[in-house]
């Protein structure tokens, strides 16, 4: 009886709990990321889309995807891939379908 007490106090300890590396400000809320807040430059084949002026990233990515519901342009049976049409085109760089992934990388490379 003795042996089965030992090996229950034998327990292993909860692992320790890992600190979050997010930083807060005093009143608790999150700051954006300057980078992401940055205005960019859409290329021209960008702008018939968003518009000539100067957008924050995140700004650019809600009117493509405003764009994308718009015209219908999701796939029916995949949600992640998008299908361009003739504006879409050139800023996917000539392909059909790219993927929601792959959209915002090539859409990066549209912004200067």
């Amino acid at each position: 009886m003795a042996a089965k007490k030992a090996a229950a106090k034998k327990t292993p300890a909860a692992p320790a709990a890992k600190k979050t590396t997010a930083k807060k400000s005093a009143d608790g809320a999150r700051k954006p990321n300057a980078a992401f807040m940055k205005e960019m430059t859409p290329s021209a084949a960008l702008a018939e889309i968003v518009g000539p002026k100067p957008l924050p990233r995140t700004e650019v990515v809600k009117k493509l995807w405003a764009y994308i519901k718009k015209n219908n342009l999701q796939d029916a049976k995949n949600k992640r891939q998008i299908n361009a049409d003739d504006k879409l085109k050139p800023i996917f760089g000539g392909k059909k379908n790219v993927t929601m992934f792959e959209m915002t990388s090539l859409v990066n490379k549209q912004l200067s």
